[in-house]
């Protein structure tokens, strides 16, 4: 069952990758998404140790990235706020 799955996910992987080479607006949202993803990880980055939001560390990983990639600066907000009322 295992290698069925395995199976399934390498072919719809190389069918994604094959659309997305072949449209030209995936390009520009690629790069669009891209330049956020990696702007968000700096604004993280840039706040977790310049010490803005004092006794908030706010850890770099795929959901908080993608949550201030998704949400931008109110997402920022957003994960600080959760941390604050939770932690």
């Amino acid at each position: 069952m295992k290698t069925i799955w395995m199976a399934m996910l390498i072919l719809s992987s190389v069918a994604l990758v094959a659309v997305l080479v072949r449209q030209r607006l995936s390009w520009i949202w690629l790069r669009n998404f891209t330049i956020h993803f990696v702007l968000a990880a700096v604004v993280l980055y840039v706040l977790n140790f310049s010490g803005l939001i004092p006794h908030i560390y706010i850890p770099l990983n795929p959901v908080t990235i993608g949550t201030v990639v998704v949400l931008g600066v109110p997402g920022i907000a957003l994960i600080a706020g959760v941390q604050y009322f939770i932690v």
